[in-house]
């Protein structure tokens, strides 16, 4: 099972590449987009609002921060998860606009775009609605890249598996010889020299001995 879980990191690359790039994108557009009169209102670089935070930092954070994961994920689940981030970070860039707006005590007031007819449509589109549906598109692909099991994986888990109860029967059969049964050692009997070498070593002393005595009694003469 577990090896089924498993990914190539390869896998989500293109994905997570395009979700990091639209979410930097809707993050850093409405306050990079007026020094190039592509913005709301107000329009002004670098410029600070609530509504800015809500409808277009935080969700653009979320969608980069869910490439991030699946960019560099090799496991299905959090793939999945930073997929899921990202479509609704998505959700969130087209349809904030309208449901911020219901919530009280919030100001998510988008602003106003600040082109002429068609210009404000680019705006509406590059800023929030058509960068919403890109971004659930490219995440929901990754979904579905992620949730098909490839003969590859099914490949790959089968040797997992394999090595693992191979690994589990090496350990089975090396664990009894290491622990199996107790050692006794007997005691080794002590071996006694020989009854003709210590006789005659008993006489050699015993001669020694006369000879010293004898010596010595010759001394004192």
């Amino acid at each position: 099972m577990n090896g089924i879980l498993r990914v190539s990191r390869t896998r989500g690359a293109l994905s997570g590449l395009l979700l990091v790039l639209l979410g930097a994108w809707g993050a850093l557009v409405p306050f990079v987009g007026p020094s190039f009169h592509y913005a709301y209102t107000p329009d002004k670089a670098w410029a600070y609002t609530s509504g800015r935070l809500w409808l277009e930092i935080l969700p653009g954070a979320g969608a980069l921060l869910g490439g991030l994961v699946v960019l560099a994920s090799a496991y299905r689940p959090a793939a999945h998860f930073g997929a899921w981030l990202a479509a609704l970070s998505g959700a969130w860039f087209a349809l904030g606009g309208i449901l911020g707006q219901t919530w009280s005590g919030i100001n998510m007031n988008p602003g106003t775009p600040v082109g002429g007819t068609t210009m404000r449509a680019f705006e509406q589109i590059g800023f929030f609605t058509g960068l919403g549906v890109v971004i659930v598109a490219v995440a929901a692909m990754a979904v579905g890249r992620f949730s098909v099991i490839s003969v590859r994986d099914a490949r790959r888990a089968e040797r997992a598996a394999s090595a693992a109860a191979a690994s589990a029967s090496t350990e089975e059969t090396e664990v009894p010889a290491r622990t199996g049964g107790t050692r006794f050692m007997l005691p080794l009997p002590r071996r006694k020299p020989a009854t003709g070498a210590s006789t005659a070593t008993g006489k050699h002393a015993s001669a020694d001995a006369d000879t010293e005595r004898i010596g010595s009694a010759a001394a004192s003469r």
